[in-house]
């Protein structure tokens, strides 16, 4: 009795110990190879929760809202290389506010330039110096004007613009919806801000979209801080989102590029007042050597070879002082 009851526990020992062999060999074998089918298989979305629709909500969301955005990026790049495709006369005059036509500003570049033609025949000049010196006048100050009355008016609309968008996101905040913060900013607002926000207010009541009177905004007024302030609600308006926190991180980075642009004008000062110098340098020797012995100086006026030199001066000066605004000019 007791040698069959040892045989038979050691035959279940050896029984066990065989399963126990092959359950290591296969069985576990087995598991991680469903192991790996089902974590490919999450990591795919194909798995029993994906097929039966409870698959990441949540990512889900997250990758169409994220096409939706490059998607309005690309639109928005595209729109913008059209309209720096084609910037044209009347579009300038538009930046610069000024209500006339490009035909009646043509009328007023050939009235100066024919009036300062005259003038150098009436002073006694050659006809072909009165006439480069019409060219020069007529064409060159109204443009020079016209570009320095744009540069004026994008400065002062950068200057107040962040305090708009900070009007909007306390407007948002407060539970106001966002046309009736455009049209308090073109309310009170300080100029040139009101009347570029007006334009939306007026363009939206006619039915223009949203899209856009923000593009048409920024073809008047073309700096970063426009654009940035159209991408921004552009996106918001297609994909949703927290406008307020959007629009107060806007808000800080334009603030902070102010300050940028204020530290950059404190450091780059001494180039430029050495540039300044530099270039008035020669002007100033020449008046002085004019005021006080005229007949050394007289012969680069009276004489051809003297007239060459000094249009070589004047050219080779132009291009010193280029060089030296490209040098100290520094994009922020």
């Amino acid at each position: 009795m007791s040698q069959t009851m040892i045989i038979l526990a050691v035959a279940l020992t050896a029984a066990l110990a065989v399963g126990g062999v092959a359950f290591a060999f296969f069985g576990a074998a087995d598991t991680s190879a469903r192991t790996s089918k089902r974590v490919a298989a999450v990591a795919k979305g194909t798995g029993r929760g994906a097929a039966k629709g409870g698959g990441d909500p949540v990512g889900a969301s997250t990758e169409k809202r994220r096409r939706q955005v490059q998607e309005t990026l690309k639109e928005i790049e595209r729109k913008q290389e059209q309209t720096k495709a084609k910037v044209t006369l009347a579009a300038l005059l538009d930046q610069a506010d000024w209500n006339i036509e490009p035909r009646t500003f043509y009328m007023m570049t050939g009235g100066i330039g024919v009036g300062i033609a005259i003038l150098f025949l009436v002073l006694g000049y050659a006809w072909y110096t009165a006439l480069l010196a019409g060219f020069a006048v007529g064409f060159g100050f109204p443009r020079w004007f016209l570009g320095f009355t744009i540069n004026r008016r994008k400065n002062a609309f950068t200057k107040e613009f962040a305090n708009a968008i900070d009007v909007i996101v306390r407007g948002v905040k407060s539970g106001l919806p966002l046309n009736e913060c455009l049209k308090i900013i073109s309310n009170e607002a300080p100029e040139p801000v009101a009347p570029e926000f007006k334009a939306i207010v007026e363009g939206q009541k006619v039915g223009v979209p949203l899209e856009d009177a923000l593009r048409r905004m920024y073809e008047r007024m073309p700096i970063p801080e426009v654009n940035f302030f159209q991408i921004v609600l552009t996106i918001q308006q297609k994909t949703g989102g927290n406008l307020a926190e959007t629009l107060m991180n806007l808000s800080n980075v334009l603030r902070d590029r102010k300050r940028l642009h204020g530290k950059i004008r404190a450091l780059s000062s001494e180039a430029k007042a050495s540039a300044m110098i530099i270039g008035a340098l020669p002007v100033i020797v020449m008046i002085l050597v004019y005021l006080t012995t005229p007949s050394y100086i007289e012969l680069l006026f009276t004489e051809r070879m003297g007239n060459v030199m000094l249009a070589c001066c004047a050219i080779w000066m132009s291009i010193g002082i280029g060089v030296m605004k490209k040098m100290i000019n520094f994009k922020y």
